[in-house]
């Protein structure tokens, strides 16, 4: 897995920012600071936040449902890991010369990415003593590189010793859900998405960063805005998940490795559903990622 953008550490975005599409008088998405990044739930005004909350809330729970969240999961892992077993990532952890840095986890927490770090720090808020707080300086160093300075030796049996803990294993989810996951939802929900379309920019969040330049979610995102209304807006749903999933997939045509610019998590499998009408995520589901195959017959 890459993570084309660093995540920078999280404020609150605007939800007009975020969720218009650049009609009004709010500032363009190229003119904000990374810092100002958080989700689209984060207003500073507790009263709007309350009742984005509740709106969502009161939607059909599409991909949060257990069911649908667990599918995701496993899509999720085919792609980075060709496998459906994705709790068993809890405790992979290797350099993939990726430029950024570790990738390890049950999302490719990485440590040149800012994710890994939020996430030892969260967990050592909790756990003091555990196996990983000795290389927060590092961590702390080393954010926004691939260097492994102060992690080697040792880091990689820190975190799988840490990974046998169930508590660590909870606070990957935690982390995963809070960084990628609810605020992906969330906003798709507040985009008028299916449970499809709420995968897709789940996927497109992990993959590229939450991050707000051309080649982050939100410029993606921002991009396929300029060329096609969101559902929510009165737009077609079909016409503006293809226009997302084309700036998606443009950016990993442009990405440094082989494997990097292979599109087939796109190509057949996201708009292969898309295709198919598949907008609910209904069972059984096949696919391709990276040359493998995959197939879900029942949860």
């Amino acid at each position: 897995m890459t993570r084309f953008v660093l995540i920078g550490a999280p404020i609150a975005l605007v939800v007009s920012v975020v969720l218009g599409g650049g009609d009004g008088d709010e500032r363009p998405i190229e003119d904000l600071a990374q810092s100002e990044v958080e989700n689209p739930l984060k207003t500073g005004d507790r009263k709007k936040e309350k009742a984005l909350k509740d709106e969502i809330a009161s939607m059909p729970a599409g991909l949060a449902a257990p069911d649908k969240k667990e599918l995701a999961a496993r899509l999720i892992a085919s792609a980075d890991n060709s496998t459906l077993d994705w709790r068993g990532q809890y405790d992979d952890i290797e350099d993939l010369g990726d430029g950024n840095g570790y990738t390890a986890g049950v999302i490719g927490f990485c440590s040149g990415t800012n994710d890994m770090l939020q996430l030892v720090e969260h967990y050592t808020a909790e756990h003091p003593g555990n196996p990983l707080a000795p290389f927060l300086p590092a961590l702390r160093e080393v954010d926004g590189s691939d260097s492994h300075e102060g992690l080697d030796p040792g880091f990689t049996e820190a975190w799988k010793k840490a990974s046998k803990l169930p508590e660590f294993r909870a606070a990957q989810d935690e982390i995963r859900d809070r960084i990628y996951f609810d605020p992906a939802v969330d906003l798709a929900k507040m985009d008028g998405l299916s449970t499809l379309g709420q995968f897709v920019y789940y996927d497109a969040m992990v993959l590229h960063g939450p991050g707000l330049s051309s080649d982050g979610f939100y410029g993606i995102r921002h991009a396929a805005l300029k060329a096609v209304k969101t559902p929510s807006e009165g737009g077609d749903e079909k016409k503006y998940l293809d226009a997302f999933l084309d700036a998606s997939r443009e950016i990993m045509k442009n990405a440094r490795s082989e494997r990097e610019r292979d599109t087939s998590r796109i190509d057949t499998a996201q708009r292969e559903f898309l295709r198919a009408g598949n907008t609910e995520l209904r069972l059984p589901l096949v696919w391709r990622t990276y040359g493998e195959s995959f197939r879900v017959e029942r949860l």
